[in-house]
């Protein structure tokens, strides 16, 4: 199997939708050089995916290094429960993360909060650096008065390009100079291919992060390459294409027919004969000239905002903190 994702021209930032894109347009086939296991429980399924070679790589259209993706379909309803199961799986596979990359409890860590407050959709980053338990000041001011059980943290929101003038990149990078932290966490706002994972769906990758990569924004990266030290990029979709959901209605459609009809050629013609990145193409083609392949986003996006930043927050607070319970992190999501 041969086949380049980048010849498919797909906006998603979701490893698992880049793997899914092979698979449909080469059924049945293996990938060599990926690994993943999936498990369901409690209504979140966690999906774990190690690209391991420069082949698996280059068709997959992501960097090699380790993902995990958390998908909660319910997690729109609101409820805490469920929040509080998400926020505790989120803290575990962290966990392993930290483990797999050799950081200690001691460690420091600096969080990162990509986005601009000002946009909702945008704003995942700097609400997830409002609501962590920083604590290196008092590592820096009073030793002797902390308690076990803490490391120092620090956090940042850096604004955005249009706002300060200053890649987020190079902003973080100074603060790498100053306050050499052990470990970043880059935290940011995602794009996705289905609409059915915005604002349901959690990544975590040891790849770093590219702010403005799923809206073809292309941005200087966050990535251990660049800054010296390793970087976790945390991310949620937020925002898909309009030529994504049409596209997807479209293949909605010509299912709905094929329940009633086994020959749906006299309604489709060509068009349905055709492989499903190949209309999907076309569909662009047609809305970007005419200014309409917008970004779009649920029109209930301030609630799930601020509950999927408290939900990361929360994970990451109990997984950098011994003290906090890793098993209930219910004080730290609401």
């Amino acid at each position: 199997m041969d086949k380049d994702l980048s010849m498919y021209d797909v906006r998603t930032d979701l490893a698992l939708e880049a793997k899914e894109i092979v698979s449909e347009n080469a059924p049945g086939a293996d990938i060599p050089g990926l690994w993943s296991e999936s498990e369901s429980k409690d209504g979140i399924t966690v999906t774990r995916m190690e690209i391991r070679d420069e082949q698996a790589a280059r068709q997959i259209g992501k960097m090699i290094g380790h993902y995990v993706t958390l998908e909660v379909p319910d997690m729109r309803q609101g409820d805490s429960e469920l929040q509080d199961k998400v926020a505790t799986s989120l803290a575990k596979e962290f966990e392993a993360f930290l483990k797999r990359i050799g950081i200690t409890p001691k460690n420091s860590v600096l969080v990162v909060g990509l986005g601009n407050s000002s946009v909702t959709p945008d704003a995942l980053g700097p609400i997830v650096v409002d609501n962590m338990m920083v604590t290196r000041h008092f590592f820096e001011l009073m030793p002797d008065q902390v308690s076990p059980g803490y490391r120092p943290v620090s956090a940042v929101a850096p604004g955005v390009l249009g706002t300060t003038g200053i890649e987020s990149s190079d902003i973080v990078q100074g603060i790498v100079e100053k306050a050499k932290p052990d470990l970043i966490i880059a935290v940011d706002a995602l794009a996705a291919k289905s609409l059915a994972r915005v604002n349901t769906t959690i990544q975590i990758a040891d790849t770093g992060i590219h702010p403005g990569s799923g809206i073809g924004n292309k941005r200087k990266g966050l990535t251990k390459d660049i800054l010296g030290v390793p970087c976790i990029g945390i991310g949620v979709p937020t925002v898909v294409y309009a030529s994504t959901i049409v596209n997807n209605t479209i293949q909605l459609m010509f299912e709905h027919m094929k329940k009633h009809t086994n020959n749906t050629d006299p309604l489709f013609g060509a068009f349905g004969q055709m492989a499903d990145d190949e209309r999907l193409q076309l569909v662009r083609e047609v809305l970007s000239p005419l200014g309409h392949d917008l970004l779009v986003t649920p029109k209930e996006i301030d609630k799930f905002i601020e509950d999927i930043a408290n939900v990361i927050a929360s994970g990451l607070n109990a997984a950098l903190h011994e003290a906090v319970d890793t098993d209930n992190v219910a004080a730290y999501t609401h």
